[in-house]
């Protein structure tokens, strides 16, 4: 279906594969690179890739997914704009090491003119009434009225277990870190894809925020789930 989209015609690439050997139903050892090259030329000039990743263990030592494939998005002249750590409350109690806690989301661009709505997602000033103490400014507002920079740690809640966004997939993106991402580098009417849709989160969010959209998912289960939740 890849082949089938235009090149140069998506705005923003927004996924999460699958990791390798993490137990999942849906698991394959996907060929990173291959998916990577065939998806570049979709993008526009200055669209961009959003790729959210974790790690996979491998004879008991741990690997992370951005640092393996960040070499194939160089490969086809992406730059990096963002490392972002989301970090999340739940998740396995290791006992060899320290147990994970975040995932990362890479930001990539071909361009420096990509679209960045930076008062679209900020977040609540630590000091919302801080005011300039001396000088010109003095007794004015010292920081942007609208809130701060969200930075690049996110603290979002995973979606598990009793999670009022929980279906049935085993890993699925929560719509506020998805949100987040579309608000920041897209505008109305821009077209978001997700090759790899699972429970259609992507898709969901693109539409509430009127956004065009297209995924992808191979797994019926999912893809039902998805149709679904866009009724």
């Amino acid at each position: 279906m890849i082949e089938n989209i235009p090149d140069k015609s998506i705005d923003v690439i927004l996924t999460s594969p699958p990791y390798i050997q993490v137990g999942k139903s849906y698991d394959e050892n996907i060929n990173y690179e291959q998916v990577i090259d065939s998806l570049s030329n979709k993008l526009k000039d200055n669209g961009i890739f959003i790729w959210q990743v974790g790690c996979y263990i491998k004879k008991g030592f741990v690997h992370f997914l951005d640092i393996e494939t960040n070499p194939f998005f160089v490969k086809n002249n992406f730059s990096l704009i963002n490392r972002v750590i989301w970090h999340y409350g739940h998740g396995l109690h290791c006992k060899n090491r320290f147990s994970g806690r975040y995932e990362t989301i890479c930001f990539y661009s071909k361009n420096k003119d990509h679209v960045f709505n930076l008062d679209s997602i900020r977040v609540p000033s630590k000091y919302p009434n801080k005011k300039h103490f001396k000088g010109p400014r003095k007794g004015e507002l010292s920081g942007n009225p609208l809130g701060k920079n969200p930075s690049d740690i996110w603290a979002i809640t995973n979606v598990k277990h009793n999670h009022p966004e929980k279906t049935g997939h085993p890993c699925q993106f929560p719509e506020e870190l998805v949100s987040r991402c579309i608000l920041a580098f897209s505008n109305e009417n821009d077209i978001i894809f997700d090759p790899f849709l699972g429970s259609g989160t992507t898709c969901l969010v693109a539409k509430n925020l009127n956004r065009q959209f297209i995924g992808i998912e191979k797994e019926k289960e999912y893809y039902d789930i998805c149709t679904e939740r866009l009724k």
